[in-house]
């Protein structure tokens, strides 16, 4: 398959569940089209953009070995992504990783995910909670951000500060997950 026929599927790709699963399945099935995904995806003024962010979200919750090998690139190009709907993508993939690399179960995650690439992660995390996004991409940053502060001390003191400043003008959803972490901070 081409850029130009992968252009014209992702124009089919929609919101439905079983649509993304039919097309994550056709990537996971022709690993070859994934640098084209993310090629389309890094395309961040394309209307197709976020269909391609949608797919690749898709992929990892289904398969997320499948994204590894294209780490680098990944965490190396996100911060370019800037459109809402391509935005919430990137910020669920960062969070499958993270999720993945504090699983209790063994995962190809655990080698795979280097200190640079979650250095990426927190750094786009941050700039998702700081910046104006929706809240979508925010509750997955704060998750993000929550386990990789068993790592990097520094970090907790941090999300707290931001979550309290926060907290006055957040939406009921935000105010929901932060309270959540907040109490969870402060046991640990």
């Amino acid at each position: 398959m081409t850029i130009t026929d992968l252009h014209k599927e992702l124009t089919y790709v929609n919101h439905s569940r079983e649509n993304r699963r039919k097309y994550a399945q056709l990537v996971i099935n022709n690993s070859n089209l994934l640098p084209q995904v993310l090629d389309i995806l890094f395309e961040v003024n394309s209307k197709i953009s976020p269909r391609a962010g949608w797919l690749l979200e898709f992929v990892a919750r289904e398969d997320l070995n499948a994204i590894l090998p294209y780490l680098d690139r990944f965490t190396e190009e996100m911060s370019k992504v800037h459109k809402d709907s391509a935005v919430r993508p990137v910020a669920k993939i960062c969070e499958y990783l993270v999720e993945a690399y504090y699983s209790k179960s063994e995962n190809q995650t655990k080698q795979k995910l280097l200190p640079v690439h979650k250095e990426r992660i927190i750094e786009i995390s941050f700039d998702y909670l700081i910046t104006d996004q929706k809240i979508a991409p925010k509750a997955y940053s704060m998750n993000t951000l929550y386990l990789l502060g068993k790592d990097y001390d520094w970090i907790h003191p941090e999300l707290v500060t931001i979550l309290e400043q926060d907290y006055h003008e957040g939406s009921a959803g935000f105010k929901a997950r932060a309270r959540q972490l907040l109490k969870k901070i402060k046991k640990s």
